[in-house]
C-alpha cells in the first residue's frame, strides 16, 4: 500500500460565515497529521473569537454561542495552531477558504503561516477521480468506500473524512503510477494541472520515476 513520503496536515475549519476580510470568524478547528499511511496526531479546538454565532450556523453545525463563549480564546488557538503545522505541506477539502481564514487569523496577531505548499482535497479528487456526480465531501466519501464518521459540519469529523480522502488518493497514485512513496509536491502539481491533461501528466511523470529507480539500481 502506498504511503506518503512526507508528513501532510489536514485543516478544517468552522467558521461564522465565509469572509474573513468581512469580520467572519473561525469558531472550531481541526487540524490531523498523516504521516505514512495513517492519522498519526491532532488538534482539535473550539475557539471564541469575541463574536456573535448566527442562529444559521448554529443549525449548520451544531455548535452554539454557549460552546464558544467558553471555549479557549483565538489568541491562544491559533498560535497553537500555526505551531502544529508548522512546515509541513497543508491541505484541506476546497483549501483555498480554510487558508484564507488561517491567513486573516493569523495576521491579527502578528502570525504568518509557514506551511510547505498547499492541497486542495476538491480540486485533487476531482482530477484522480473524474465523472463522479458529486466532489461534496459528504458525497465524495461515499463514493468512495469511505466511512463518514461523527457529525458533518464538525471540524473532526469533516477533517478525518477529507484526510481519508488523501489516503486514498496515494493508494490510487500508487497503483497508477508504480510508486510506493507518494511526495506531497505531487499532490501540489495534480492541483495546478488541468483536469483534461492529468493522464498525459501522470503517464510522464511514472516514466521518469522509472528511469531514476532504475539509474539507482545501475549506479
Amino acid at each position: 500500500m502506498s504511503v506518503y513520503e512526507r508528513p501532510i496536515v489536514m485543516l478544517d475549519f468552522e467558521t461564522t460565515g465565509l469572509s474573513p476580510e468581512m469580520g467572519d470568524r473561525i469558531t472550531e478547528v481541526a487540524a490531523l497529521r498523516i504521516v505514512g499511511g495513517e492519522i498519526v496526531e491532532r488538534y482539535v479546538s473550539l475557539v471564541n473569537c469575541g463574536v456573535r454565532i448566527p442562529s444559521f450556523i448554529t443549525q449548520l453545525t451544531g455548535i452554539t454561542q454557549a460552546m464558544v463563549d467558553g471555549a479557549p480564546p483565538a489568541s491562544r488557538v491559533v498560535p497553537e495552531l500555526l505551531d502544529f503545522i508548522g512546515g509541513d505541506v497543508l491541505s484541506a477539502h476546497n483549501a483555498s477558504f480554510d487558508e484564507k481564514f488561517l491567513r486573516v487569523e493569523g495576521g491579527r496577531l502578528g502570525r504568518s503561516c509557514g506551511h510547505a505548499g498547499l492541497v486542495c482535497s476538491l480540486k485533487l479528487a476531482r482530477r484522480l477521480y473524474p465523472g463522479l456526480p458529486s466532489y461534496k465531501l459528504g458525497n465524495l466519501s461515499g463514493q468512495l468506500g469511505i466511512v463518514f464518521r461523527g457529525t458533518a459540519h464538525r471540524a473532526e469529523a469533516d477533517a478525518e473524512v477529507a484526510a481519508e480522502v488523501l489516503l486514498h488518493a496515494a493508494r490510487h497514485l500508487g497503483r497508477t503510477c508504480g510508486l510506493e512513496q507518494v511526495a506531497p509536491d505531487l499532490l501540489v502539481s495534480i492541483n495546478k494541472v488541468a483536469a483534461a491533461k492529468i493522464p498525459v501528466f501522470l503517464d510522464k511523470y511514472a516514466s521518469t520515476m522509472r528511469e531514476r529507480r532504475a539509474a539507482a539500481v545501475t549506479g
